[in-house]
């Protein structure tokens, strides 16, 4: 059974869910993400996330690297949370989570539709080979150790 964290797993899946793995953290990034939001009172009244909950979500990004903290008004003083690069490469994570979720739990089909502003086209995350481009099915990927495996 797992702990409260996943300190002894090697795998840097495990090391994500450090960050992002908590039931509020990726809607919260989704935010971010796709909304714009910035503003601890808006991501509050958006998610309708109790505050102490919120702050510590959002102090644990600004730790991790995820988001920076910037100063919008000096009195009072306010800060909005910024993503990083860091944090807005969690898209890919965002977009496949949400079409395993419009596959398997929305009864009625997708409830938001992620589009490409420009075309209109649909947004999909999609596994490809770095080498040859394939796309392939899931028996066909295979699992090694890599450099970071420790001995």
């Amino acid at each position: 059974m797992l702990g409260r964290n996943y300190e002894m797993e090697v795998c840097s899946a495990a090391r994500t869910l450090e960050l992002v793995g908590e039931r509020w953290s990726l809607l919260i990034l989704r935010d971010a993400l796709y909304r714009g939001t910035t503003r601890f009172a808006d991501f509050q009244r958006d998610l309708g996330l109790a505050s102490n909950i919120l702050a510590k979500r959002l102090d644990g990004f600004v730790t991790a690297g995820l988001m920076e903290l910037r100063r919008y008004s000096e009195r009072p003083e306010h800060h909005e949370y910024l993503l990083t690069e860091k944090g807005r490469e969690l898209q890919p994570v965002i977009i496949a989570l949400t079409a395993w979720g419009d596959h398997w739990a929305a009864p009625d089909g997708p409830p938001i539709l992620y589009e490409h502003a420009r075309c209109g086209g649909g947004m999909y995350a999609q596994l490809r080979c770095s080498t040859c481009g394939d796309v392939p099915a899931s028996a066909e990927v295979v699992v090694r150790r890599g450099p970071g495996f420790p001995d």
